[in-house]
């Protein structure tokens, strides 16, 4: 299942809500909408699904045409974030409900209804739950529902809005790691939208970035934490310190913070002109040590064990830097000499 979309705008009165997006998805693949809220993620989505319409541009999906299809002959999957169960049906009924509403001709049998929802409800792992109503079964098993009533019509393609938004941590990490294993045996193509990167960066194949309504970058997950397009992306994944400074005589100079110039030769990125740029530094990239009072330019000021390093927070002239250390190198309050060993620098 492959889809295109082709130079979509969606204006909401004077504001666009979409920019000339162009998007392509390849079959079976899995492609996270990220981005802050606000970035036209959702309207996206609805628009692929027929639930809302472009101003100008086009959707294909397998080569059609989807402007003149409406949203209950796409055979898409469409799982929201509040689950939208009907609240007066069992688990059963809720399942059944895309196959009982089709065209007569099209409608399978009470037993192929029976066989297929049964089948989905063992798949989701609430098999046990088919009697019972939306309001007696908690939020994780609800999205299986829902998951489980979107894929009753054998979708083409699986649309997912924030679909884990309303449980808590731990339910989330169960969860999607089973949507990603789900996705594969099935062998669907998913579009899935979230604001979480680090839901992103693990589930999809690719993920495209999105803001302000414009489709700023879509690479592999890889791809976009170490070559950020943008001062944007850049800043979004991963992070990063957000630091001003210099380009100048062959190397990056900061701004308003004690710290040494880092040789041109050492950015990861950089713009081909000399000039003002922002520049983004992530917490595996600084230098971190103990250092006297004369040498130190920043402060402790908080650690934590993560993994077989340390995390820590420091002050660097009124900017809370991230870092790693080693283990029981450092302590709370202690002055440190902080040196940036690379960084992304982009036109500011």
């Amino acid at each position: 299942m492959s889809v295109a979309v082709r130079g979509l705008t969606r204006r909401f009165g004077p504001t666009a809500a979409l920019r000339d997006i162009a998007l392509e998805t390849r079959p079976g693949e899995f492609v996270a909408l990220l981005g802050p809220s606000g970035s036209g993620k959702t309207t996206l989505l609805r628009i692929l699904a027929g639930l809302d319409f472009a101003d100008s541009g086009t959707v294909e999906i397998e080569g059609q045409d989807m402007s003149a299809v409406p949203a209950r002959a796409r055979r898409l999957g469409f799982v929201f974030q509040n689950y939208a169960l009907f609240r007066h049906m069992s688990v059963f009924e809720n399942v059944a409900f895309g196959l009982r509403v089709r065209p007569r001709a099209a409608r399978p049998g009470e037993a192929e209804i029976g066989r297929r929802v049964r089948a989905l409800l063992e798949r989701m792992q609430i098999g046990a739950l088919e009697r019972r109503m939306p309001e007696q079964i908690s939020g994780g098993q609800r999205q299986r529902v829902a998951l489980a009533r979107a894929l009753a019509i054998e979708p083409r393609l699986l649309l997912l809005d924030e679909p884990f938004g309303a449980l808590d941590a731990e339910v989330r990490k169960g969860l999607r790691r089973w949507l990603r294993d789900l996705h594969t045996e099935m062998g669907l193509t998913s579009l899935f939208v979230t604001h979480d990167q680090e839901e992103a960066l693990e589930l999809a194949d690719r993920v495209a970035v999105m803001e302000a309504g414009r489709l700023v970058q879509i690479d592999t997950p890889e791809r976009l934490v170490e070559a950020p397009a943008t001062a944007f992306v850049a800043g979004f994944l991963g992070h990063a310190a957000r630091l001003p400074g210099r380009l100048a005589e062959g190397a990056l100079h900061f701004g308003g913070v004690p710290l040494p110039p880092l040789p041109r030769a050492a950015l990861r990125a950089a713009p081909a002109q000399d000039g003002p740029v922002l520049a983004f530094i992530r917490a595996h990239e600084w230098a971190v040590a103990p250092a006297p009072e004369g040498e130190a330019n920043a402060t402790l000021r908080s650690q934590r064990p993560a993994g077989g390093h340390a995390h820590v927070e420091l002050d660097l002239a009124g900017h809370v830097i991230e870092a790693e250390a080693p283990l029981g190198l450092l302590r709370v309050g202690q002055p440190c000499r902080l040196v940036p060993q690379t960084a992304r620098a982009f036109a500011a």
